[in-house]
């Protein structure tokens, strides 16, 4: 009779699987929990330990890690070498491995956790099993995924109990996917935990990383392009694990510019609301209600925030609902921490209602996620960095003889905030309103001069630019961007400072009576 070895710490679906395993003619093995569970159930199983004839050991870290078990997982049945040694050695194949791995990630995530605790829930057998079996995938099937079960079954039962080679493959890939994104978990963590230590570099020298796939996407970038979706295995707020609750299927650029707008809206106490288009924020603006951000936001750059994407750090209201139908604009995306009942049916009363891919994300993602590392590829390798969160606040160092009015000193605080998410070179007009709001009228982005997104921004402003205030990612090199915006009527720039031409550029702010603020930050985006 075939065996199959169930030990597993999600048991959901168990049960069923182990029925049907029977049921296909096989005998089980099983061990602690998954044995008690079966045994509840009623269906006949054989502890490990009467099998290999050796007691689980250690508190259970010794219970799987014998010759009768890995023997029967990695012996090819087509060498009659290997053959005879499980008949010298007493070991009976087993042709269906169902293990899945202690809960490491779950167990970090716990409150007050001990380091003995998570240590604990580093799995030794399960993958050894795993490996183990994956490798023999021409005469085991591999089973670490409750979704497979069904499909196992069905292939026992279509092809008389013996699983098409294809279907193996596909089972093993998948097992040693399983392994490799279990095993980077716990380095991260190790990770961690030395990078704590004095003296120890900050960047290990071999990182890995590891996905878990949503969906497939219709294409990337371009239609030519192939693209797909993956989470960081993470259950906390985010973008990853938000729930579409209306519209068309997402695309790669949705996604891209939908997380360009949630993370400068997370970057804000107040409420906010974020519009975007091609990773740019075209519209930003703080106030009392989401509905009246969102109106301020829109009047940024209504003509770039067409078919953009809106982001909010507020829970998306009715309120603004009907504000985004009547400003008349259409959007492709609206991502907020939660979505208010009756909200999406608000959204209906526009033509394009029914197709705005509205994600709630159920709830503020944590700070553990907004301040992770940032990879991006590069020809043979790629690049890592920490996110552009720096450990100060940035300075407020008066450059000019005039100092900020604390009217100024608000919308440059915001207008700073806004600068750091736009693509360099970066200049962000931006002004506030009698009861306290701010928002942006001006944003030049991406260009290889800053004097160019200077006259970008004070374009976009028009006669709004009279008695707003600029903020620049980096320093003037030249006095000539920030007199652009002086000339349209700017009172006051926020900017790191640090250029050797810093004299000739306070010089020119106090020739145009600008308050200049230094914050010996730099905020480039590439």
């Amino acid at each position: 009779m075939r065996r199959a070895l169930l030990s597993v710490t999600d048991k959901t679906g168990v049960v069923e699987f182990a029925r049907g395993l029977v049921a296909a003619g096989f005998s089980l093995l099983s061990t602690g929990g998954t044995a008690r569970a079966l045994a509840d159930a009623g269906i006949a199983t054989q502890e490990v330990a009467d099998y290999t004839g050796f007691p689980e050991l250690m508190d259970g870290r010794l219970k799987t890690l014998h010759p009768r078990v890995h023997g029967g997982l990695l012996a090819r049945r087509d060498l009659p070498t290997h053959v005879d040694a499980m008949a010298q050695h007493g070991i009976d194949a087993i042709d269906v491995l169902c293990v899945n791995l202690y809960r490491f990630r779950e167990t970090l995530k716990k409150p007050g956790i001990a380091r003995h605790e998570i240590v604990e829930q580093i799995d030794i057998g399960g993958p050894a099993m795993i490996r183990s079996a994956a490798k023999n995938h021409q005469s085991v099937a591999v089973v670490v995924d409750p979704a497979d079960y069904s499909t196992i079954l069905r292939g026992l039962r279509e092809h008389t109990g013996v699983l098409p080679a294809e279907l193996l493959r596909k089972l093993a890939a998948k097992a040693f996917a399983h392994t490799a994104s279990y095993d980077a978990s716990i380095a991260q963590w190790f990770d961690c935990e030395r990078r704590a230590s004095p003296g120890e570099p900050f960047f290990a020298n071999r990182v890995a990383f590891s996905g878990e796939k949503l969906q497939d996407l219709r294409y990337g970038e371009n239609p030519h392009q192939k693209a797909a979706f993956y989470s960081l295995s993470e259950s906390s707020p985010s973008l990853a694990n938000s729930k579409q609750i209306g519209g068309k299927e997402l695309s790669y650029n949705n996604i891209l510019d939908a997380d360009a707008a949630l993370a400068l809206a997370l970057e804000f106490d107040q409420t906010c609301c974020v519009l975007v288009k091609h990773s740019n924020p075209c519209g930003t603006a703080v106030a009392s209600t989401l509905a009246r951000a969102f109106e301020l936001a829109l009047s940024g750059d209504p003509v770039s925030a067409f078919g953009g994407i809106l982001a909010t750090n507020r829970t998306f209201d009715v309120a603004t609902a009907q504000a985004i139908v009547l400003g008349g604009t259409f959007l492709e995306v609206i991502v907020a921490p939660h979505v208010e009942p009756g909200a999406l049916a608000a959204l209906q009363q526009a033509k394009w209602g029914a197709n705005v891919r509205v994600l709630d994300l159920g709830g503020l993602p944590d700070l553990t996620l907004r301040h992770r590392f940032v990879a991006r590829p590069v020809c043979g390798g790629f690049l890592l960095q920490t996110a552009d969160f720096p450990a100060q606040a940035p300075g407020r160092e008066v450059a000019s003889k005039r100092a900020p009015t604390a009217a100024e000193l608000a919308s440059m605080a915001f207008a700073w905030k806004v600068c750091k998410h736009v693509k360099s070179n970066a200049i962000v007009l931006a002004r506030g309103t009698d009861d306290g709001a701010q928002f942006t009228i001006g944003v030049g982005a991406g260009q290889m001069s800053r004097v160019d997104s200077a006259k970008i921004a004070v374009d976009k402003a028009g006669d709004r630019s009279k008695g707003c205030v600029v903020a620049s990612d980096a320093f003037f090199p030249f006095a000539d961007g920030m007199l652009v915006c002086a000339k349209a009527g700017a009172t006051a720039v926020i900017q790191p400072g640090g250029s050797k031409r810093d004299v000739e550029v306070t010089a020119a702010a106090n020739e145009h009576d600008m308050a200049m603020v230094l914050t010996g930050q730099r905020h480039f985006r590439h």
